[in-house]
């Protein structure tokens, strides 16, 4: 059993020292050390301390955001050490869920977020239930209009300019015309 440190700082002109003393003096004999924002999902200095981590081994932080930026992040984390038989701390907020304790209150921690995530969808579902009712739609506006793409199917049809000269003359990308007429050449040849 032993405890694994990780410590991470965003950018390179931050020092981990403080954060790799704190997990030495908690007693980790290895500190994987990252330099990258929480915000990124690939960490390779995180990948490498869980694989490093045996049944047994307890995973520590400085602090929880040093793990994870968001609570989501940080309960998948907490997940897949758990499935590794493996426990997690994190020393500035005193969780240890190596402890009843520390399992208690970090499954308080995603009964919580969970329940944040079902409010917000039910605001967000009845929010466009609502929205829907006084006629508006949802997603983007549309960038071609009917007359537009009447237009187009004109230009095309006359052959005399090419797909790209056809978008720049009505103001949109070439790929915006292939949205709104997917095979424009060959719905003109019927």
């Amino acid at each position: 059993m032993s405890i694994i440190g990780y410590a991470r700082v965003s950018t390179a002109d931050q020092t981990p020292d403080l954060q790799i003393d704190a997990l030495k003096s908690a007693g980790a004999h290895r500190v994987f050390i990252e330099t990258a924002s929480g915000a990124k999902t690939d960490r390779p200095q995180l990948a490498a301390a869980l694989d490093y981590l045996r049944p047994g081994d307890t995973l520590t932080v400085w602090k929880l955001d040093r793990l994870a930026r968001s609570i989501r992040q940080l309960i998948i984390t907490i997940d897949r050490l758990e499935r590794l038989g493996c426990g997690f701390r994190s020393l500035t907020e005193a969780i240890d869920t190596t402890t009843p304790t520390g399992k208690l209150v970090f499954h308080i921690f995603g009964a919580l977020t969970e329940f944040e995530r079902s409010i917000i969808r039910e605001r967000t579902i009845a929010g466009l239930a609502a929205a829907k009712a006084r006629g508006r739609r949802g997603g983007r506006p549309r960038v071609m209009s009917e007359n537009m793409i009447i237009a187009a199917g004109a230009m095309i049809r006359d052959g005399s300019m090419t797909i790209k000269e056809i978008a720049d003359q009505l103001g949109v990308s070439d790929g915006t015309l292939y949205k709104y007429i997917p095979h424009p050449r060959e719905s003109t040849e019927s």
